[in-house]
């Protein structure tokens, strides 16, 4: 439009200088300047301008219809989000990978269910909407409805009469008047059976097309996005600007519960929209009833769609194609939300039949989980996202739960290593599963698994015990010991139970709880094992250290006597257990005043454990810290450097704030 405006005014201003001429014509004074030769040759000039202004005239609309771009047309594209939150970096990537190149760009978002890979696409296309001059969204989900779209499309372009064979080619001929167009392709699953319907070749350049897809085997077809779950922020400011009242500390801890999946916090939102529910009482259901919480709360948007139902479709597909990957998916769902050794269920075969046992068998298993998005595969490990945890539970029934933790907790009894003091290598494998056995063991067992849940619960508690958490390490024995007593035949385990929980007492300085648990397991062993058994050694020695913490050193020393004499005959004398009996005997030693007699002990259990253990391993922290304050008490200059290995141990292992590593660093400060 403006461009003819500017033509017509120009043609104005041509006649105008033709009347100027037309004047000079007719016989005015002389003009100076240019104009002069319009005096001199006037009609000339007349002869020249008018053809030009007629001319310029009836091709200035002609070159404004030309250059005019079309309005946007857009096929089928959802409302725009009016909440959608963050992803700016994401948008301005996508725009740069479909604007790269000049042919007809292709980009595949993969991402999670729920993850928002449609919010994505479509608040692309209405933020870059001036960019186009065609804009379609197809649904993909099912391969043999896309051609039926193309149809009602060619519709849309003004084709008619076009047969279904030849609907494509003749959309994207079509696109070629309306390019730059875009092409929304959402939830489109394996690109084999999409290839019919995507642009190739030269057929329509300078087109861009968005497959949105949980699959993951698109990079040998197009670019890809890998869309993740919202950041903290993201979550937060999502919450915060929806729902009145929302604190950002209360936002924080109901995106940790939703793991920060866009759609369970848009679903959170909508929930405490609809029923006026305060933030700190959903976060409180949430916390307590997570698999009830991810059917509630409707999208305005989308009001079929809530995380609960998410991925049906997904698991319904694989108990055609591999039921054992839905029978992995339902083990997994019963962890952690952390990294699960895939080695759990591989050293555990009849966990998963003969999937595990079979190498290919195994790997089609785990890869189909990953394959349709239902959890991220790393070297040796599975992720999946807590909803999709708390879906695939809500989904099982009462007896295939129970079934499932019975299967899990057989398995993990496997996997644990049990030697957590002598095993060098136990740690790690420890800090692994622990998660996962916390999950398994938090309720009540089933009978089948009662016996195994309170071995785990005591193992778990020890190695609590080994890296100083108390308080957890407390709880479990505890629940570890109610189990163990509702069972018949359990006096030995029992026992362990008991000198477990004499040991956090003691470690938590109420020597005065531990000693009746450690007289206890001792005559309970004493009573069904061998007297020689290493059992016995261990309760002894457990003992005699809370003999000495309540001041009764001479009945502690026979003892902790005994509990060396035992391990050394039933381990050899350079054993780990033989150290913690010898640490036993110096601390009565240390009790009595007699320090010289207390160092050699001290000094054969280091060497021991340093034999064993890694140098910066708790155990050899513990006995750097007590040979620096024997060695100070008999003057030894040596007690210094001693006191700082063992203070730099405490805060590599337990962290600056642990009470171990502050008694530890007070110890350094006084021996300066």
């Amino acid at each position: 439009m403006w461009r003819t405006l500017a033509s017509a005014v120009a043609g104005l201003l041509v006649l105008f200088v033709g009347s100027l001429a037309f004047n000079a014509a007719s016989g005015q004074s002389r003009w100076p300047g240019p104009l002069d030769f319009v005096r001199v040759h006037p009609w000339v000039v007349l002869l020249i301008l008018i053809p030009m202004s007629l001319i310029g005239l009836w091709q200035a609309p002609r070159r404004d219809h030309a250059q005019a771009p079309l309005a946007p047309m857009a096929y089928r594209l959802p409302p725009r989000n009016t909440n959608f939150t963050g992803r700016d970096a994401t948008l301005r990537e996508v725009r740069q990978r479909l604007t790269s190149v000049n042919d007809a760009a292709r980009l595949v978002v993969h991402g999670l269910g729920g993850v928002g890979k449609t919010q994505l696409a479509v608040e692309y296309a209405y933020r870059y909407l001036s960019k186009y001059r065609f804009v379609a969204f197809v649904d993909a989900e099912n391969p043999d409805l896309v051609a039926s779209q193309f149809v009602s499309l060619a519709r849309e372009l003004g084709l008619t009469e076009v047969s279904s064979d030849q609907v494509i080619p003749r959309v994207y001929g079509k696109l070629r008047d309306r390019r730059p167009w875009l092409i929304i392709f959402d939830n489109g699953e394996k690109p084999g059976p999409l290839t019919h319907a995507l642009p190739s070749g030269g057929l329509a350049g300078n087109g861009h097309v968005i497959v949105t897809t949980r699959v993951s085997n698109w990079s040998g077809s197009a670019g890809v996005i890998d869309l993740d779950v919202f950041t903290r922020r993201e979550s937060v400011e999502l919450l915060v600007r929806r729902v009145p009242g929302m604190t950002a500390a209360v936002a924080d801890r109901i995106a940790e519960q939703l793991g920060d999946l866009p759609l369970g916090l848009e679903q959170a939102a909508g929930y405490m929209a609809y029923n006026h529910t305060a933030p700190e009482e959903y976060l409180a259901l949430l916390t307590s009833r997570l698999e009830d919480m991810i059917a509630q709360g409707e999208l305005t948007d989308r009001p079929m769609v809530v995380v609960a139902t998410l991925w049906q479709l997904s698991v319904r597909r694989l108990e055609t194609e591999q039921p054992q990957a839905v029978r992995l998916l339902k083990l997994c769902s019963l962890l952690a939300p952390e990294p699960i050794p895939l080695d759990l269920f591989t050293g555990s075969p009849d966990t998963l039949n003969v999937a595990a046992a079979d190498p290919l068998a195994w790997d089609t298993t785990v890869g189909a989980l990953a394959g349709l998005g239902l959890a991220r595969r790393g070297e040796a490990s599975l992720v999946l996202h807590r909803l999709v945890q708390a879906a695939t539970r809500a989904s099982l029934p009462d007896e295939a739960r129970a079934d499932t933790r019975v299967q899990l907790c057989r398995a993990l009894l496997t996997a644990v290593p049990h030697d957590i003091h002598g095993d060098p290598d136990a740690r790690p494998r420890w800090e692994k599963l622990l998660p996962h056995v916390i999950a398994v063991t938090k309720d009540d067992p089933p009978a089948e698994c009662a016996a195994e849940t309170a071995v785990l619960l005591r193992l778990a508690s020890t190695f609590l015990l080994q890296i100083g958490d108390f308080s957890v390490a407390l709880s479990l024995c505890e629940r570890a010991l109610a189990i163990d007593e509702s069972l018949e035949g359990r006096d030995a385990e029992i026992g362990f139970d008991l000198i477990t929980l004499a040991h956090i007492h003691r470690d938590l300085d109420t020597p005065e709880r531990a000693r009746p648990l450690a007289e206890r397991a001792l005559r309970l062993h004493e009573s069904c094992l061998p007297a020689d058994s290493p059992a016995i050694a261990t309760d002894l020695a457990t003992l005699a250290r809370t003999l000495c913490l309540l001041g009764e050193h001479r009945a502690a020393q026979p003892l902790a006597e005994r509990a060396v004499q035992i391990d050394e005959v039933a381990y050899g004398p350079d054993d780990p257990y033989v150290s913690f009996d010898l640490i036993a005997l110096a601390n009565v030693h240390v009790e009595l005043g007699d320090h010289a007699t207390a160092v050699p002990l001290i000094s054969r259990a280091l060497r021991i454990r340093e034999a064993h253990y890694a140098p910066d391993h708790l155990y050899i922290g513990y006995v750097l810290l007590l040979k620096a304050q024997v060695l100070h008490t008999l003057n030894d200059p040596t007690a210094a450097d001693l006191a700082r290995r063992g203070a730099q141990i405490m805060h590599t292992q337990l962290g600056e704030t642990h009470p171990k590593t502050e008694e530890a660093f007070a110890l350094v400060n006084r021996l300066r």
